[in-house]
């Protein structure tokens, strides 16, 4: 397939569990804020719904797997690069408290002016840190 499929896909796979998440229980669906409910244990009655969602994210690719191959990336085999870009992505959702698919996916298309501008901002960061990463040090 082409890359703009995948591309497709996966924005309609995104734009459909918000939308469900929104009709289902009246909540933003916001994946670093699932994930940090869960760590954290708050909201002991939506743990089951939240470690559903939480299954879903990591289901949804194995069954895409199985009418294919993923498509090939250019990411590091830099493990320490990889892990880095997973602490700096960890603490900046926690900084801007809600993450793409909160303020991009979600809060974008309610036109929030927090999640516009949070998602300039995460835009903005990640085309520095690809000019830093790649073009001044070389480890991308």
């Amino acid at each position: 397939m082409m890359d703009w499929v995948w591309g497709l896909l996966g924005g309609l796979m995104i734009g459909s569990a918000a939308a469900l998440f929104l009709l289902g229980n009246g909540r933003i669906m916001g994946a670093s804020g699932i994930i940090g409910r869960v760590i954290e244990r708050k909201n002991a009655n939506q743990m089951l719904e939240n470690l559903a969602f939480l299954g879903a994210m990591i289901a949804a690719p194995v069954i895409v797997l199985g009418w294919g191959s993923l498509p090939e990336t250019q990411i590091t085999d830099n493990w320490l690069v990889i892990i880095s870009a997973g602490l700096c992505v960890g603490v900046g959702t926690r900084l801007a408290n809600g993450c793409t698919s909160g303020h991009g996916v979600c809060g974008m298309s309610r036109l929030s002016m927090r999640g516009i501008l949070a998602s300039c901002i995460y835009i903005a960061a990640g085309v520095v840190s690809v000019g830093l990463f790649r073009h001044v040090l070389g480890v991308i």
